[in-house]
């Protein structure tokens, strides 16, 4: 079991936690039992074990305490005499990978980076693994049931649906986080890497296409553009997609309801070779594109260093070719709004220094 620069801790104790500024996560690799009416992990208690009991957020980015402090239910180790703790009510054989589906949850960009790439991260390297998901959204779980599948192969138990004490041989509590749609290969077992995480993918949605050398000479390629319509919307999208089909692609304009379709979009992203939309959620479908495909991203005024952050160098890392955009003010429908002296329009970084918020 991973877990860091601890790794001796747990082979003489059986228990071991890495805390850093995003994550905390505590492994037992000897037999736990959980009881999921209270969210309490007992360990047999080893006096070499870490001196207090520990009370773990179970979810990446627990800096962000308007998300965790609402939405993320937090568990309980307890180190106990074995022989204390609550009886066996169902024993399972394999280890327990415990973490919230609270949070940001309804947001793809906030799914794919805190908790399905976190989730991968934490548990691929496990030959087999039961999944125990608190802060159960159904809607959350519905949509990556394919990835879930292809996580364990056994029924992800939603503690607050079954109320009883699980038995498990070995247990881990909260999720590895490593940085936005990122994996750093040297900190996990086995150097897995995002190119690795995209196999996953493609294995969990049977995607056909892994390199877009593999793609038709003959036919024509394909565009998706991205289309929003609260935010950041493109206000002569029409003359975009013909421009873009004049230029000799098959476009495809990606809308809401089509996008809220995770089985059949990510079929429709692998299959073409340039992804573009402005800065927003939609580009996590990013993770679809087959390696040397490019993404496109149109950057607002004032968010440069967001929108590279958040999907330029990611993109890289996914073996993506990445172009941005950024916009001029006469492009930006904010100058109508402040007018084109305003320090929104002539000096953004006056305005987005000033805190994340004020900005947005």
């Amino acid at each position: 079991m991973h877990i860091g620069g601890n790794q001796t801790q747990l082979e003489e104790t059986g228990l071991a936690c890495h805390y850093d500024y995003h994550t905390e996560v505590c492994v037992s690799d000897r037999p736990v039992r959980i009881d999921t009416l209270t969210m309490k992990v007992y360990i047999p208690y080893d006096q070499g074990m870490p001196e207090a009991d520990s009370i773990i957020i179970p979810y990446a980015k627990r800096e962000d305490k308007w998300i965790t402090g609402t939405a993320v239910s937090s568990v309980q180790i307890l180190r106990e005499n074995i022989s204390t703790a609550p009886a066996c009510e169902y024993t399972h054989n394999v280890p327990a990978v415990v973490f919230s589906s609270g949070g940001s949850t309804g947001n793809i960009f906030h799914e794919f980076t805190e908790l399905i790439v976190p989730l991968f991260l934490t548990s691929r390297h496990f030959q087999s693994r039961l999944l125990m998901v608190t802060d159960f959204r159904l809607q959350f779980m519905s949509k990556y049931k394919k990835i879930f599948s292809h996580l364990s192969s056994y029924e992800v138990i939603n503690p607050a649906a079954n109320v009883s004490v699980h038995c498990f041989p070995g247990a881990v509590v909260g999720l590895h986080y490593h940085d936005n749609l990122a994996i750093k290969t040297a900190e996990i077992p086995k150097g897995y890497s995002m190119l690795d995480f995209k196999k996953f993918l493609r294995d969990s949605y049977n995607l056909k296409i892994q390199d877009s050398s593999q793609m038709s000479l003959t036919e024509k390629s394909t565009l998706i553009l991205i289309s929003r319509k609260k935010s950041r919307v493109f206000m002569n999208e029409d003359e975009m997609v013909t421009m873009m089909k004049a230029l000799g692609f098959r476009v495809v304009v990606a809308q809401p309801d089509m996008m809220a379709n995770m089985d059949k979009f990510a079929e429709i992203v692998n299959s073409c070779s340039i992804l573009v939309g402005a800065h927003g959620a939609g580009l996590t479908n990013a993770v679809f594109l087959p390696e040397g495909a490019v993404l496109v991203q149109v950057v607002g005024l004032g968010i440069d260093w967001i929108s590279n952050t958040y999907f330029g160098i990611p993109a890289l890392g996914m073996g993506l070719n990445y172009i941005d955009y950024k916009i001029e003010p006469e492009e930006s429908s904010l100058i109508s709004l402040y007018g084109k002296d305003h320090p929104v329009i002539d000096d953004p970084e006056s305005i987005t220094s000033k805190g994340y918020e004020l900005g947005w």
